[in-house]
């Protein structure tokens, strides 16, 4: 039995979805958007056959960003990745998001190529709360592992 969820000091355990970085949970989250996979189609015309057109299936591509929204995480690791990237050093790594369920991770993961941050939103402040979480951040990658 997986003791995550009874484990308090485990601080994603809340969160839907827990984002790894090369083997090592950096973040939670409760919403990841992104997970958009495409095949271009090429329609080629046979000489002589006027009535039909071939669809060949071509190259895939991820036209959407992995966005990860309203984490909690190591900011410090995140943001000195995306701050590298800002500056030109581009570092990609594999990331992994994990599905959380009520027994902890394990059940479902996506992991993504190669992928490196290109947008960070950070929380609304309000005196009203003590929110320490960020918003949003956006990663770019090439593909699934497969």
């Amino acid at each position: 039995m997986d003791t995550r969820r009874q484990n308090p000091q485990d601080p994603y355990c809340a969160f839907a979805f827990v984002l790894t970085i090369d083997e090592q949970e950096v973040g939670g989250f409760n919403e990841v958007s992104g997970l958009v996979f495409e095949t271009e189609v090429e329609t080629m015309r046979e000489g002589g056959v006027n009535n039909t057109e071939w669809q060949i299936p071509g190259p895939a591509k991820f036209p959407s960003r992995l966005v990860l929204k309203r984490g909690l995480g190591d900011l410090s690791y995140l943001w000195d990745w995306y701050q590298k990237v800002a500056k030109g050093q581009i570092q990609r790594r594999n990331v992994a998001i994990n599905l959380n369920t009520s027994q902890g991770t394990g059940k479902r993961a996506w992991v993504f190529k190669a992928a490196c941050p290109v947008k960070w939103i950070g929380p609304e402040l309000r005196a009203s709360t003590s929110a320490v979480a960020f918003e949003a951040i956006e990663l770019v990658h090439r593909g699934l592992m497969s």
